[in-house]
């Protein structure tokens, strides 16, 4: 297949590859850090999470414009390479001891780092990498399950290592950090193109973005859907881990089980470009809004560990299904040299907001209601925003379908 050859394709991959498996081995079990390490309460570590999306909600959109006013160069990413490089020496020497003895101020320092390295610069990543594809005929979600691989590979080996010291965990990100300042070298350059002068982006094109009903319309599925997704998400090792004989019993089934599902979700990056290609951008988003809700739901009726590990494993299925709609939404809608930024605002920095808002006031719910009881009452949540997504949202043009079908060689 052309795609295996094609350098391009190759270095993407591997740039994904080390990009995820950075972040992986800080943040897979970074729930379980704050909790068993540091002993933070659930409320405490909602604010810890509502304090990463605050700072990655202020730096994404600066992040957007300036990924599309370069296109396709290297600068901005370099500058994050050299940030993941540092995450090791900063959780170990800066954020944990912060945490310990300063603990708000240690959030807001330790959410700044977070965002620059992870939370604002996967967006960026993921679309600078789509917008290569295009120009060389790379489809994304072959790239990206590289990236799942990466993560599934950290979590794996990480789980265990916990046990032993989390310490050794951030010193593998660090190293794997380099590894990806390595690959960013071997990205191609952005291929010119005839219409380059007229497609610079300007401050006037990204505000319009705000005054165009579409772009809300999408809006209203990230945050009704995805996001309140992301919020149950970010506690869910400790209520796995609690289901549990022995917390270490817990750690360690799901760093194993983390990384089985990230492996088979690697595999639906290949299936997924092809059931939202058939089934339409709008209709993938449903279908992977749908699955989010399934989750959330059973995750408050079931509660042993092999129950518990079956639901966990739906989101394979879910993640790869989301990210190629969006993408295929957003270039099937909206102008395609908005992309970085429609992705950015519209999906991250929406996302960031919610969690923002909704991370602390969640957290204090798990401390009074237990975890079950509220997963049913944000599964119940996301199902009438999904009821509500289906009526916004809006088909693509069958022209600009066309289109997307055809990069996907």
């Amino acid at each position: 297949m052309k795609w295996q050859s094609n350098s391009a394709y190759w270095s993407s991959a591997l740039t994904f590859f080390t990009f995820f498996l950075t972040w992986s081995f800080c943040y897979s079990l970074f729930p379980l850090w704050l909790n068993q390490t540091l002993g933070l309460t659930g409320r405490e570590t909602g604010v810890v999470f509502a304090t990463n999306a605050m700072a990655a909600l202020i730096i994404m959109p600066v992040y957007g414009v300036l990924q599309d006013r370069l296109g396709t160069g290297k600068q901005l990413l370099f500058m994050l390479g050299i940030l993941m490089a540092g995450v090791g020496p900063f959780f170990i020497f800066v954020y944990q001891p912060l945490l310990e003895s300063f603990f708000f101020f240690g959030a807001v320092v330790g959410a700044v780092y977070s965002a620059l390295s992870f939370g604002a610069a996967v967006g960026t990543l993921e679309a600078f990498i789509e917008r290569l594809g295009r120009q060389h005929n790379v489809e994304f979600g072959k790239a990206r399950l590289w990236g799942s691989l990466g993560w599934a590979s950290a979590t794996f080996i990480a789980g265990g290592l916990f046990n032993v010291d989390p310490r050794m965990n951030f010193a593998l990100a660090t190293i794997c950090g380099l590894a990806f300042v390595i690959c960013l070298f071997w990205l191609p350059k952005s291929a010119s193109t005839a219409s380059s002068s007229n497609s610079k982006v300007n401050l006037r094109d990204v505000w319009s973005l705000f005054g165009q009903k579409k772009f809300w319309r999408l809006s209203v599925y990230v945050m009704g859907v995805s996001c309140l997704y992301q919020i149950y998400d970010q506690q869910f090792p400790i209520y796995f881990a609690s289901l549990f004989t022995s917390p270490e019993e817990g750690n360690r089934f799901y760093g194993y089980l983390n990384s089985l599902q990230v492996f088979v979700e690697a595999g639906m990056m290949f299936v997924a470009p092809y059931i939202v290609n058939r089934i339409g951008p709008k209709q993938g988003l449903l279908l992977s809004g749908a699955i989010m809700a399934s989750r959330m739901l059973a995750s408050g009726l079931v509660a042993d560990p092999v129950s518990i590990s079956l639901v966990k494993l739906l989101h394979a299925l879910e993640l790869p299904i989301l990210l190629i709609a969006i993408f295929k939404y957003i270039v099937a809608n909206f102008d395609a040299r908005l992309s970085a930024t429609i992705y950015l605002v519209s999906f991250h920095v929406f996302t960031q907001v919610i969690t923002t808002l909704l991370s602390s006031p969640v957290g204090a719910l798990y401390d009074t209601l237990g975890f079950a009881d509220a997963y049913l009452l944000l599964g119940c949540a996301v199902t009438v925003n999904l009821v509500v997504s289906f009526w916004l949202l809006e088909n693509a043009k069958p022209e600009t379908l066309v289109t997307v079908k055809t990069t996907d060689g």
